[in-house]
Order: structure tokens, then C-alpha cells, then sequence
């Protein structure tokens, strides 16, 4: 991995789309495209990205995730053997979490024989830059989240044990394409306890030797939560998760709960979300590092990366742009302030 700067930015994983990818995924899906249009589609796409990123500031970036068709998980569900959909019961009126697709196991859950794909993503966003680089995967309770265990699993937890090992081969075939950062992402963890979402993280990244990272947010889709904003039900034992790095939401929630990483951080590092990926306003360089400083009271900086608050699928490329060149920005003034590198 590059060098790093004291205080490195980085992003939590998805980014916004340009234009012409939902123009070519309609095409697609009304069959006026081929797979091979959709796939210069999205090696175009990545570029676009990286470009993106790179021209913000960003010190660790990903491909965007914009392989990924609709959100986290929904690409995998197509390819993941041994699920069947099942009708969604609304599909008139505003947009809401009851009308996302679910499924039933019907048989043992299985990735395809090449496996899930993130290995491929991450090969291509490796070989068109030369900045650090991060892999994302959803977790096990994400993957999990919207599969009812039907006659095959005793329950949902069963059911995010199963997705653990799936998700452990992914990671492992990940290490040995060169991947030395991962990140395990859990926006739908569903009622359980943070020693419960801990246990399936280690199940999920046993034997991966890497930096890994365990973002834990309360759900973005089309800018809306999907749980209560709060992480105290979480801690402290989330922390048994062997995660090198928490990265949390901050900025969306005026910095609420900072005392509880005070409390309970313990020399861990933190991937503190200082800028706002849900409101529509323009944050400032200014305004990320008057976040960072509230941060840094909390964390040294020695231990800190800082990030956006969740990724930025639902938001609208340009306001993408302006809000990671802002996170570079402030960045840059609080690293100054503490006579650090760049």
C-alpha cells in the first residue's frame, strides 16, 4: 500500500453514478444492450470513478461500486444459487424498505463457482490506479437480511452463518489477488446484539490477512435509515469483532455519540464519518474540519481515518464530487493545524 498521510481520507464504497449508466442499464433491461455493452459500460464507469477520486483528493479509494446493479447485495441475490424471490406484496405509492425484493432459501445457499465477483471488481480498480485501494463486501447479516430461512435454516441467524463462510472465500480469494484493505459492510443487521454481529464478523473473516475494516451504519437507500440512529444498543460489544477499523456515521447525526468511542474505543482505529451523505446540502471544507477537530477529541489522530458518513449510490454524481473534494479539503486544513503531511 502507498504511503499514507496523517489524517488519510478515504470513502465508504459506492459512488455517484454518471448519467449514461442508467441510460445503458434501461437499455439492458429492456434488452437493447448486450452483456458486452454493459460491461464496457461499467470498466467505463470505473474509470469515471477513479478519475473522480482521484482528482477530489482521496487518499484510499474503491471502484465505486457501480458494478453493483441496485445497492449491496441485489446483484449477488440474481447469481447466489439455492433462493427463490418472492412477491412483493407493495409496489404502488412512495418508495419504502417493504418494497425491496426478498427471498426464500430453498435449498443450501451457494455462490457461484467463480464466486461472488468482488475479486474481479477489485483486480480491474488495481490496475487503473496507483493509489491505495480498499474492497468492499457486504456482511453476512446484509447478505442475510432479506432471505426468510423457509425449510433449509433454522433462522435468519442461520441463515448470515451460512453467508459468513460465503463471504470468507470471497475475502480469501480477495487477499490472494492482492487486496491488503477490506472492508465488511453491515447497514441491515437486522435485532441483534453487537456481540452477535462481532461473532459473525470473525466467522465471516477467519484466516483474511488483511487490514480490515467493519462499517456499521443504519441504512442509506434513496437517502432514508432503516434502523434507529443509534449505536449504543451495539456497544461495547461490537468491539469483540476483530476488526482493525470501525468506521461509523457521525456528521449525518451533528456528531451525536462521539463519547461513546471516547468510552469504549480503546486504542482501536476509527473510520469517523465526517461528512453528510443523506442531507442534500453542501458541505464545506470548513464544515469537515470543524468535524474532524470534534473527532480528534475523541481519537488522535494517529488512529483516525476520515470518511464520509455511508457511500454515495444515492446521491447524484456532481454533489458526490463537491462533498469527498470538501473531505479532502478539511482534511488538508486539519493536517496543516497538526503540522502533518499534506
Amino acid at each position: 500500500m502507498p504511503s499514507l498521510p496523517i489524517l488519510p481520507t478515504t470513502v465508504v464504497g459506492s459512488h455517484g453514478k454518471p448519467g449514461w449508466w442508467f441510460t445503458l442499464v434501461e437499455a439492458y433491461e429492456a434488452g437493447e444492450a448486450g452483456p458486452g455493452d454493459l460491461d464496457e459500460m461499467f470498466d467505463d464507469a470505473v474509470d469515471a470513478v477513479v478519475a473522480d477520486m482521484e482528482e477530489a483528493g482521496i487518499d484510499v479509494i474503491t471502484d465505486g461500486e457501480v458494478r453493483r446493479l441496485d445497492g449491496y447485495v441485489d446483484t449477488y441475490y440474481t447469481i447466489i444459487k439455492g433462493i427463490e424471490a418472492l412477491p412483493v406484496r407493495r409496489k404502488l405509492g412512495y418508495w419504502g424498505y417493504d418494497q425491496q425484493t426478498r427471498y426464500e432459501a430453498v435449498g443450501r445457499i451457494e455462490p457461484p463457482a467463480g464466486g461472488l465477483g468482488i475479486v474481479k471488481e477489485f483486480e480491474y480498480l488495481k490496475s487503473h490506479t496507483k493509489r491505495a485501494t480498499k474492497a468492499t463486501c457486504a456482511g453476512p447479516l446484509t447478505f442475510g437480511s432479506r432471505i426468510h430461512p423457509g425449510k433449509v435454516y433454522k433462522g435468519t441467524v442461520d441463515v448470515a452463518e451460512r453467508f459468513a463462510e460465503v463471504i470468507n472465500q470471497e475475502l480469501r480469494a480477495l487477499v490472494a489477488a492482492g487486496a491488503d484493505w477490506i472492508q465488511i459492510d453491515e447497514p441491515a443487521r437486522g435485532n441483534v446484539s453487537g456481540e452477535e454481529m462481532a461473532r459473525l464478523f470473525n466467522l465471516a473473516t477467519e484466516g483474511v490477512k488483511a487490514r480490515l475494516g467493519f462499517h456499521i451504519c443504519f441504512g442509506n437507500r434513496f437517502g432514508r435509515s432503516r434502523f434507529p440512529r443509534t449505536y449504543e444498543p451495539y456497544f461495547p460489544g461490537a468491539l469483540k469483532a476483530r476488526a482493525d477499523q470501525f468506521v461509523l456515521e457521525f456528521a449525518g447525526r451533528e456528531l451525536a455519540e462521539l463519547d461513546l468511542w471516547r468510552k469504549y474505543g480503546d486504542g482501536r482505529e476509527l473510520g469517523a464519518g465526517v461528512v453528510d451523505v443523506k442531507g442534500f446540502n453542501q458541505d464545506t471544507p470548513e464544515d469537515v474540519a470543524r468535524r474532524i477537530r470534534r473527532v480528534l477529541e475523541v481519537c488522535p489522530a494517529e488512529k483516525l481515518t476520515v470518511n464520509p458518513d455511508c457511500g454515495f449510490g444515492w446521491s447524484p454524481r456532481y454533489q458526490c464530487n463537491q462533498k469527498l473534494t470538501a473531505l479532502a479539503a478539511g482534511a488538508a486544513l486539519v493536517r496543516k493545524e497538526l503540522g502533518g503531511r499534506r
